[in-house]
């Protein structure tokens, strides 16, 4: 691989999780909710949910990487949404796989603040172009990352059977 990747494996990724549970814990943030921005943060999320002991989990839908580097002009919230009422005035945990430009984990923690949840945000990776740093991140590249779960692209479904026609 070339010296411009950053590689995760799904290995790291349980290192990773790890370390940040143990960095929100030892900064004594006992959120009430661990919220994950689809796609990229579900895993996080989850592994972050057992690790801090939290069963409240959600999901919020945004998308603003159309893939390949190449993004939307601003992000949007996608359906399945958020039952942003639920969370209102409890401290939420946000998660995302990376604060690329930080415009989704922006636009995020402005729709759970607008409901006066207290949001601290965690990523595993940050960049130097983000516009949201996050309250905790386990790296800081400015490298392409290669994540497990996405650098391999999605399974082929096999071809669908040819349609027949049955006399009556």
């Amino acid at each position: 691989m070339s010296d411009d990747r950053e590689i995760l494996s799904y290995e790291l990724f349980g290192t990773a999780a790890r370390e940040l549970a143990e960095t929100i814990a030892a900064d004594n943030f006992r959120p009430d909710a661990v919220v994950g921005i689809a796609r990229g943060g579900l895993a996080l999320a989850g592994a972050l949910g057992y690790a801090l002991d939290l069963k409240m989990l959600g999901s919020l839908n945004v998308e603003f990487s159309t893939g390949g580097g190449a993004t939307l002009e601003i992000p949007i919230v996608l359906p399945p949404t958020l039952d942003q009422e639920s969370l209102a005035g409890k401290s939420v945990l946000l998660v995302d796989d990376v604060a690329d430009s930080g415009r989704a984990l922006k636009l995020v923690v402005e729709l759970l603040r607008a409901r006066g949840s207290e949001v601290r945000t965690v990523c595993l990776y940050s960049k130097p172009t983000t516009v949201e740093e996050p309250t905790y991140v386990w790296k800081k590249t400015s490298k392409w990352i290669m994540f497990p779960w996405s650098s391999e692209g999605p399974v082929a479904y096999p071809a669908p059977a040819p349609a027949t026609h049955h006399a009556n």
